[in-house]
């Protein structure tokens, strides 16, 4: 039996990186995903390349109402909703000294209020659904610090609370949360700086020397963490971080 037979997923950040490889096994698996992202032209695409069991729908993350409305259309479309994973981020280099206000909200905006958003909104149907699982990317910089990168980490230490938060309250409706704490992972988020120079090296090096198991991981490979996550094989993990960073916090 498939995995995530009759189960459906809403997917923030769906249309690319980590998001776009979830909801590619969530489909292989058996289950429904919901493209929910900024990017019309490549949601839409990858749902097309998904088939029926998959739909888009546009989302700004920060906008609760666009929240709702993906909510609505989706169980409106399948019929129910088992699973959210809050996929959508951004990343920007800087320090407390030249950290802009407007940069530590627009990155906590995406990163902390959209997870936060995106709890709120699919609570309800989770829970009339009879429970289901919420899996919310937090990052290795959610567990430790970088002296270049202060408002991401302030953002992903958010997630990581919050996911405890929504864990204990959502016990008693069967519904479980989690977090998942990915290393430097080779996505569009980061593939601009990996050519840059860092010292007497790319960027790319940098990163790769940063993980024991040497290299950049893979979105499938954190797709595939969510994915146990998300299916019945997780149902007594809730409130949990789970880490997938090539031994870069060890």
């Amino acid at each position: 039996m498939a995995r995530l037979e009759n189960k459906v997923v809403l997917l923030s950040g769906g249309a690319s990186g980590i998001g776009a490889e979830t909801a590619r096994l969530v489909v292989r698996e058996g289950g429904k995903a919901v493209l929910a992202d900024r990017d019309e032209a490549k949601g839409t695409a990858l749902a097309r390349e998904l088939g029926p069991s998959a739909l888009f729908v546009p989302v700004d993350v920060t906008e609760e109402a666009t929240w709702q409305k993906a909510v609505a259309t989706t169980v409106e479309a399948f019929g129910a909703l088992h699973g959210l994973v809050n996929a959508a981020g951004i990343g920007v280099r800087n320090t407390i000294e030249d950290c802009s206000l407007e940069d530590y909200r627009r990155v906590n905006d995406i990163n902390s209020l959209g997870t936060f958003l995106g709890c709120k909104s699919a609570f309800a149907a989770m829970k009339a659904a009879g429970g289901g699982s919420i899996v919310n990317i937090s990052s290795v910089l959610g567990l430790r610090g970088s002296s270049a990168a202060m408002a991401y980490c302030a953002s992903k230490g958010a997630v990581r609370s919050l996911t405890k938060y929504v864990a204990l309250y959502g016990a008693s409706s069967n519904v479980r949360c989690n977090s998942v704490h990915p290393g430097y992972i080779d996505t569009p988020m980061i593939a601009p700086r990996l050519d840059q120079a860092a010292g007497n090296r790319t960027f790319r090096e940098y990163l790769e020397d940063l993980h024991p198991l040497g290299r950049l991981g893979r979105p499938d490979e954190v797709a595939n963490m969510i994915l146990f996550l998300l299916t019945d094989e997780s149902t007594f993990s809730t409130g949990s971080e789970f880490v997938c960073d090539g031994g870069l916090t060890a």
